[in-house]
């Protein structure tokens, strides 16, 4: 989540972005076959859902196994919203009290990990029957914001304090112990955990720096180190392919940053509003790559090139 009161604007712009539209080679068709493939379009953004289906506070997302994408705070806020491929929202669930959702993740028993940040909860929620429990809380967090899964089944929240510009980052078992794994960080916002398991990578959205950290065999986090640092705008949430390319959401700047794994900036998407909030992959081939826009307050999606993670570990 990107705390609104904090804006980021800058004086000045490096270089224009704008949408990469790069056609994947068709497969070769199989013999005998007369119709050519047609090329596919990626990396080009359209709307997923109509404008302001959600509020201010849309955030998440995560896909299920089915390809359904779950949103928080759709129609109104305390929310998560279920939006099928075809674009089509409803509620699936309220959350409790003055429970509010921010990062949502899954497991690989279809279970699915809310962060709650006005709770300094982890909620935890039952696909079939809907039911919220509190998975894990909290106290010293001061929001837990944005979630990653590790290959084991355990969490990384991290964990911005937006008024001190300062962050720190916790680690949850399967059982639901929170241990702090960092603390004395910039403003701790987007995370993920690379395909192999072994690193976990950590963005900063006003330092605007991205940080890899060595996942140890406890869940504990060692050598941490820069991986890259952008000259303008924040970041907000962001996810790996299955290559270990991170998709970093530029709030502000209004587009998704691909970043290598050896911190190369690949390309940049425009995502057709200035405030994109987070991301997930989805589609029947894990190839979609679904946006929450703040500006707008919808969802919009682009066609990539390779598969993302979370796809991928619903296969295995």
């Amino acid at each position: 989540m990107f705390n609104p009161l904090i804006c980021f604007s800058s004086a000045f712009c490096l270089f224009t972005v704008t949408a990469c539209c790069c056609p994947v080679k068709p497969a070769a068709a199989a013999a005998g076959a007369t119709t050519p493939a047609t090329a596919e379009v990626v990396f080009k953004s359209t709307g997923h859902t109509p404008t302001n289906a959600f509020t201010a506070g849309i955030e998440g997302p995560a896909c299920d196994k089915a390809g359904n994408i779950f949103v928080v705070n759709f129609d109104r806020q305390q929310t998560i919203g279920r939006t099928t491929p075809a674009g089509q929202s409803e509620v699936f669930v309220t959350l409790p009290g003055k429970s509010t959702g921010n990062g949502i993740v899954f497991d690989k028993q279809g279970r699915m990990y809310v962060a709650d940040y006005v709770g300094h909860n982890v909620l935890r929620i039952d696909p079939k029957t809907k039911a919220v429990e509190v998975f894990a809380h909290e106290a010293a967090m001061s929001q837990p914001n944005d979630l990653a899964i590790a290959p084991d089944g355990s969490l990384y929240a991290s964990d911005p304090n937006w008024t001190a510009s300062t962050g720190q980052l916790w680690h949850i078992s399967t059982e639901g112990k929170v241990t702090r794994v960092a603390e004395g960080m910039g403003t701790a916002n987007g995370i993920e955990v690379s395909p192999d398991g072994r690193s976990l990578y950590v963005n900063e959205s006003v330092q605007r720096n991205v940080w890899v950290f060595d996942i140890k065999p406890d869940g504990t986090l060692a050598n941490k180190r820069l991986l890259k640092q952008f000259p303008d705008h924040g970041f907000d949430g962001m996810r790996c392919d299955v290559d270990g390319n991170l998709y970093i959401t530029r709030y502000g700047k209004g587009t998704v940053a691909v970043l290598s794994p050896k911190g190369e900036v690949l390309r940049e998407i425009d995502v057709l509003g200035t405030s994109p909030s987070n991301l997930c992959f989805g589609g029947p081939d894990g190839r979609t790559v679904y946006v929450t826009e703040v500006q707008h307050r919808r969802l919009v999606r682009f066609r990539v090139d390779r598969p993302g993670l979370a796809w991928q570990r619903w296969k295995e």
